[in-house]
């Protein structure tokens, strides 16, 4: 039996997913699975996934059903006893499960592992941000609302979860097209802690034809609702969400959808952003449209502007 089953959905993803594979398959750890799902690509992902001839690859193909119902399908199919996240697109360093697996070994109690990562954009590279106290490579536990009102320490190419947390928490929402991880995310925060590494052990691309840059509809996304009634007692999950909340205050300027920005500004408690974010909020779309674009070609030349955050 597999220690890890690496789960990785795919939709046209030819450029990228060969790469992905082999900063898997090159893992130091290797005791385990890989299974991977062709969702319906009508380009040549098929192809290239195909190539790897690995007995650790089991691969299925289907008509395409979305992002959550493709990593509710993989984790469904895994053998094993702890889900690793895969995106098709992104990349571990070889001693990602290596880690993975030391965390398990520090914290056989627990159900939810991440380690830190990088994120490239815009052809640069740049070190996460988290909001919490790491003390040197000492992996820690946290709550995952106190640890990720910067950058998440969840995300879907870092992280490890025990199959019978989806049991019991429920899979991925099909309903959300954009944001579905988030979602799944508050759901653990409020019945798990987080095994935290701040070893860098992945990296994960931000594209401009992602689903979260592709899906302009605001009810498509996240908009975490469904999580208000525990607001007034959980302070860190206030402000985690105030946070989500802004940043679909600036799409929604962007896209000039004012019912969907008043929708969610009324619900913001404005101490829980910062000037910055309370600046940016009151300007209008033209603004924000040209702060978007100077941040990204800053980030070209290497300099990190974090003009959203």
């Amino acid at each position: 039996m597999p220690k890890f089953s690496v789960v990785i959905s795919v939709f046209n993803k030819e450029k990228y997913i060969a790469d992905t594979l082999k900063s898997v398959l090159a893992q130091t750890y290797t005791n385990f699975e890989v299974v991977i799902l062709n969702d319906g690509s009508t380009d040549k992902s098929e192809a290239e996934i195909l190539k790897f001839n690995d007995s650790r690859i089991r691969y299925f193909s289907k008509k395409n059903s979305g992002a959550s119902a493709a990593r509710n399908f993989t984790i469904q199919q895994a053998k094993s006893e702890y889900i690793a996240l895969m995106d098709a697109d992104d990349y571990w360093y070889p001693f990602y499960l290596e880690e993975q697996n030391r965390l398990l070994n520090d914290f056989p109690q627990e159900s939810v592992f991440a380690t830190a990562a990088e994120i490239k954009r815009n052809g640069k590279t740049f070190t996460n941000s988290y909001s919490i106290k790491t003390f040197g490579k000492n992996s820690i536990l946290v709550d995952y609302f106190e640890a990720s009102q910067l950058d998440s320490v969840l995300h879907s190419s870092s992280t490890v979860i025990k199959k019978d947390v989806f049991e019991n928490l429920g899979w991925y929402d099909p309903k959300i097209k954009s944001g579905e991880d988030t979602d799944l995310y508050v759901r653990i925060g409020l019945k798990y802690k987080v095994v935290f590494s701040p070893k860098v052990c992945a990296t994960y691309v931000v594209r401009k034809n992602s689903l979260f840059q592709s899906v302009k509809k605001l009810e498509e996304k996240a908009n975490f609702e469904a999580y208000e009634i525990y607001e007034k007692n959980n302070p860190a999950l206030k402000k985690f969400l105030d946070l989500n909340r802004y940043s679909l205050c600036i799409l929604a300027k962007m896209e000039g959808d004012k019912e969907a920005f008043q929708k969610n500004f009324q619900k913001i408690k404005q101490e829980n952003l910062s000037k910055k974010q309370q600046f940016l909020l009151r300007q209008n779309k033209s603004i924000l449209k040209y702060l978007s674009k100077t941040k990204d070609n800053l980030e070209k030349l290497g300099m990190q502007l974090g003009t959203f955050k």
